[in-house]
């Protein structure tokens, strides 16, 4: 019985020690993307970027992308992958209107989406 309790809260600390690394690892990853699109943000919003600029954060996700499928569904990446291909194609025409819309989008997706993944109460039950 003492092995079997033992055994329980080994399983029990590894699951959590996962979650909360995953919590961390996923949170980091999008600040650090966040950042780069905030940067991107104040050079589109002075419409001085182009589409070398945008080119480099989407070189930036795509890095990034490859070790965060291990940690989230495909279609949060997906959808990021989507807005990221339209925004360096509006900055490299220079539609810098449609571009903040969209590098809005991005912001608050690298606000919100590391929550869903974060070991709290609602995402448990």
């Amino acid at each position: 019985m003492v092995k079997s309790l033992i055994a329980i809260l080994t399983a029990i600390a590894l699951l959590v020690g996962a979650a909360v690394f995953e919590s961390y690892y996923v949170s980091n990853q999008f600040g650090d993307f966040e950042q780069e699109l905030l940067a991107l943000y104040a050079k589109v919003d002075g419409e001085t970027a182009n589409g070398e600029d945008a080119k480099a954060v989407q070189t930036s996700w795509e890095h990034r992308k490859e070790h965060l499928h291990v940690w989230i569904p495909h279609n949060d990446v997906a959808r990021i992958d989507d807005y990221m291909s339209e925004t360096v194609r509006l900055i490299g025409e220079k539609e810098y209107p449609y571009a903040l819309a969209n590098l809005e989008i991005l912001i608050h997706l690298c606000s919100c989406l590391p929550g869903t993944y974060s070991p709290a109460l609602e995402n448990i039950f």
